[in-house]
């Protein structure tokens, strides 16, 4: 049998703007984002869970590994 092995991880990595509030901040990170000025790398993962579906479409719970 087939099974799909789904797997998410989260990364997060500290970036440091000047702003005059936080929506230009909030707005500065998106564009630096984008642009491809903030870049988060793998090896800064912080978070990482994987499930299983059946070939009958049925999943399991989400493991932590």
């Amino acid at each position: 049998m087939k099974y799909t092995i789904t797997i998410e991880e989260t990364v997060a990595k500290n970036f440091e703007v000047e702003a005059g509030s936080t929506e230009e901040a909030y707005e500065i990170a998106e564009q630096n984002y984008r642009s491809g000025e903030f870049i988060l790398d793998p090896g800064e993962r912080q978070f990482k869970q994987m499930t299983i579906t059946t070939p009958s479409n049925e999943a399991t719970e989400w493991r932590e590994f």
